[in-house]
């Protein structure tokens, strides 16, 4: 008999009902920090241009040029540049398209959504199946049902067919280049296209891009981005099925990951907290001496003092006469260099604590509205040929601090980048933004700037004092010319020193014991800039990699903890297949894939990468059927730990029906929402809902009017809402209320 379908409950705009059946299709959540991206704020850029939108008739036009774009808000900023006379939209499904005149000649301006296709195994391979290395590429909807990205694919495969030529104007990188050649092949049947290149989506850049576009795809670019995503699909596919399968002969299950970045990622971390725990603290101590003479300072011993007894010297030093210079320097700061996009992730966690990958969401928004330049860069110039003058000068109606330029030229650093210049502001302000967006700009700007000011100088004094033929010192420094210093936010301490010389007298001895501390645990921040000197993964994928860790459980905390589970994963990874956590195998892959783009027979090196993966692989199969048993139970033990780990994270506090069980927050899956349950189910079936749309922590505030325990729901462009979940709280009389009342119109809705 077919199964009912279930009717999905109707929820207003704060709760959802709560059946006691839902706890049977409950599940732990993955508990979050709060520092994780779906705290913070991203406002929407407002679009300053309004555009004619009518439905596609589709007349048969065989003279067009199709030019075809990574996202739709690009596909609007290029129509709009190259029109002649105004541009007309058009849509299929919802989708939008552009039809156009440029010098006369007719064009359409059709949009992806990023990639439409995605690398699969062959229909005849199991999914549980490995090693896999028969692979192919198929659009998003085949692989995965019901995908988003199939009307995106139907519209390019009906504007391609009464196409004359056809243009790819993605983003000038590896990435945009596996997007466009994979349209341009699988959908639109052509062996090649003509390529836009551009840095910044501000009109005259792209009209030059058109006008003198290149003949082909950049071939190079294109099959260094596809054998990475090969290498990226043979690695993490078939290395995170070993787990699951290694994990399956136990009799358990758990979705788990691993790829040949995540891997080495991962044991950074675990390497970093395997020391903190092995550290073990040492006394030091610090000598300071307050002496006289016309002025009173406090002075430094040179070095920490690591034995005990070396400390009596010191004591009697009280009262004793010594010997004072004082010395002067002057120093020279230079600006920092421009912006490339790692530099950028570690600078705005720094100032606004800004995650990396959101700094790259944000990024690529204020890109995507014309306000900055391409942020995937890992370049540290600025070339003359982006007209910076023209830009300062925009700048200057907006900033005052842009009158403080001085140099001619920028100082630049040594990172190059052949796709694109560092990250730059293009002096457009035609968008609206606040917020983080706001922030992230004004960074940008403010580097920008500070590359043309003219140099900090800094007057260093330093005093040294010389007692019983023991050095004490004191430095000070005090900013002389602001220079750059005046626009770009730097922490400089300064501190005043008067100019001490000749004798001068103890008058105070002053000891302080102190312990050596452990190593510091990692930032988002520091951990990308880590990987990004040990060459593991690309510019553009190392924040998503940390996220990663983070939605799997293996890493925790805004000063980043590696989680038992990380812990368990990499130990017994490390005793049975070293190999996928070898960081010197995957730098050597990164290496040679960007080898590509120098070599002149670009399949036959795609080609040696590929086999030398497959080799790679076929020795963690080996490594890995040998032990699996072993490893499977190492990683089920880990995990039912990581379990009882988030169920106690998770308790809220002593079920107020049986007294026996504890309220937590649990997860339906089948609803997708978050609700509060007994642990003593299906003995107590208490339940509480929660809101929807959001993820639910618990706080450390309880309700002054019931003593419950507040909640926070934190949901992704709204700020964090603070509530109590007893339904019987005065608090909650007024959202009763409104929740009767939606009923009731829900009701009157359905009956008609």
């Amino acid at each position: 008999m077919p199964r009912k379908k279930t009717k999905k409950p109707t929820t207003n705009n704060d709760y959802v009902p709560v059946s006691k059946e839902d706890l049977k299709h409950a599940v732990e959540v993955p508990v979050k920090s709060f520092s994780r991206d779906d705290i913070e704020k991203v406002e929407e850029i407002k679009k300053s241009k309004k555009t004619k939108s009518t439905k596609a008739t589709l007349k048969t036009k065989a003279h067009y040029s199709l030019i075809i774009t990574e996202k739709p808000q690009a596909a609007f900023k290029i129509a709009s540049a190259l029109s002649d006379d105004g541009m007309q939209k058009k849509s299929i499904q919802g989708v939008p398209y552009y039809e156009l005149t440029h010098k006369k000649h007719p064009v359409i301006v059709a949009c992806a959504v990023g990639h439409l296709f995605t690398l699969t195994h062959k229909p005849h391979i199991k999914k549980s199946e490995w090693p896999v290395f028969d692979i192919e590429w198929k659009p998003n909807f085949e692989v995965k049902k019901q995908d988003f990205t199939k009307k995106y694919y139907n519209v390019i495969n009906k504007l391609c067919k009464n196409a004359k030529d056809f243009v790819v104007a993605t983003d000038y990188d590896i990435e945009g280049e596996v997007i466009g050649l994979n349209i341009i092949r699988y959908i639109c049947n052509q062996k090649d296209a003509q390529r836009m290149k551009y840095s910044t989506l501000t009109a005259n850049e792209l009209i030059e891009a058109y006008e003198h576009k290149q003949k082909t795809l950049d071939w190079k670019q294109a099959i260094a981005g596809e054998t990475r995503h090969y290498l990226d699909w043979i690695y993490g596919i078939n290395l995170s099925r070993a787990l699951m399968d290694a994990i399956k002969q136990t009799g358990k299950f758990r979705i788990m990951s691993i790829g040949r970045v995540q891997g080495p990622a991962l044991h950074i971390i675990v390497n970093r907290e395997k020391q903190i725990k092995a550290f073990k603290s040492e006394p030091y101590w610090q000598i300071f001496l307050d002496i006289e003479n016309k002025h009173k300072i406090q002075v430094k011993y040179l070095r920490d003092i690591k034995k005990k007894t070396e400390l009596e010297k010191f004591k009697k030093l009280k009262g004793k006469t010594g010997e004072a210079k004082t010395n002067k320097r002057q120093q020279s700061l230079q600006p920092p260099v421009p912006f490339d996009l790692t530099t950028l992730q570690i600078e705005a966690y720094k100032f606004h604590n800004i995650t990396p990958a959101r700094t790259l969401q944000i990024a690529q928004r204020l890109y995507l509205a014309g306000l900055i330049s391409y942020p995937r860069t890992s370049s540290q110039k600025i070339p003359i040929s982006i007209n910076y003058n023209k830009i300062l000068n925009r700048l200057k109606t907006k900033f005052d601090f842009v009158k403080k330029i001085t140099r001619k030229f920028p100082i630049e650093g040594r990172k190059t980048d052949s796709a694109h210049p560092s990250i730059y502001p293009t002096g457009e302000f035609k968008h609206q933004i606040s917020g983080q967006e706001q922030k992230i700009y004004e960074l940008i700007v403010k580097r920008f700037v500070s590359c043309f000011c003219s140099d900090a100088i800094l007057d260093h004094t330093r005093i040294v004092v010389e007692i019983e033929k023991l050095k004490f010192s004191a430095n000070g420094a005090k900013i002389k010319e602001k220079g750059w210093v005046a626009v770009y936010p730097v922490k400089l301490k300064e501190q005043e020193l008067p100019d001490v010389n000749g004798k001068v007298k103890v008058k105070k001895v002053k000891i302080d014991e102190k312990e050596t501390q452990p190593p510091k645990r990692y930032t988002p921040a520091s951990l990308v800039s880590e990987m990004t000197k040990k060459n593991l993964g690309t510019k553009a994928t190392r924040s998503m990699i940390v996220e990663t860790l983070f939605e799997r459980g293996y890493i925790e905390g805004k000063s980043i903890k590696a989680s038992p589970l990380g812990i368990a994963i990499i130990d017994t990874l490390q005793k049975n297949s070293p190999i996928i956590i070898d960081e010197k195998l995957t730098r050597e892959f990164e290496n040679e894939v960007a080898e590509i783009e120098k070599s002149k027979n670009l399949e036959k090196k795609k080609q040696f990468i590929l086999n030398k993966a497959k080799k790679s692989i076929n020795k963690i199969e080996k490594d890995f059927k040998k032990h699996q048993k072993k490893i499977g139970e190492d990683l089920a033990k880990a995990n039912t730990a990581f379990i009882k780990q988030q169920q106690k994270e998770n308790e809220i506090m002593l079920c107020p029906k049986c007294k026996k069980g504890k309220l937590r927050i649990l997860y339906n899956r089948k609803f997708r929402r978050y609700f509060v349950g007994c642990s003593n189910y299906p003995k107590c079936k208490t339940t509480f809902s929660l809101p929807p749309n959001g993820l639910i922590k618990k706080t450390d505030k309880e309700c002054k009017k019931c003593k419950w325990p507040i909640m926070i729901r934190i949901q992704a462009g709204k700020r964090p809402w603070e509530f109590c979940f007893n339904p019987d709280c005065p608090t909650n009389k007024e959202w009763q209320k409104k929740k009767k009342a939606y009923a009731k119109e829900h009701e009157k809705r359905n009956s008609k």
